[in-house]
């Protein structure tokens, strides 16, 4: 059975860093694309961004020279570093995984809470 673990979330004072990490286990045999996502209270998932297998980026605009998604392949892993966090970066922070199992489809975590709040 395949996993996503988030990990990092937390609370931080605005213009503060957070790096979350999420790792994938179980019977895996290639992952593909991997991405971030985050959902505020009334408001729809929306993509952070997104790495391709072989390290292609894509970033919303609105986090943009601020966050930096990167992945070890050797760890099944991918992280995203924050920074220069503000208020409206409040949210579920959930990892996916375009990965083949027993058959090849998208995998989520649980989610992890990012507050950023003073």
């Amino acid at each position: 059975q395949v996993q996503l673990v988030e990990s990092g979330g937390g609370l931080v004072q605005p213009g503060g860093s957070l790096r979350l990490s999420c790792a994938a286990s179980g019977r895996i045999f290639s992952i593909y694309a991997m991405g971030w996502y985050r959902q505020a209270p009334g408001k729809q998932r929306e993509l952070v961004a997104a790495i391709s297998s072989g390290g292609r980026t894509n970033y919303d605009d609105s986090v943009k020279g601020r966050f930096t998604i990167s992945r070890d392949n050797a760890k099944n892993t991918v992280y995203l570093q924050m920074n220069s966090l503000k208020p409206e970066d409040t949210a579920v922070y959930y990892c996916n995984a375009d990965l083949y199992s027993d058959y090849r489809r998208w995998y989520w975590g649980q989610g992890t809470q990012v507050t950023v709040s003073s």
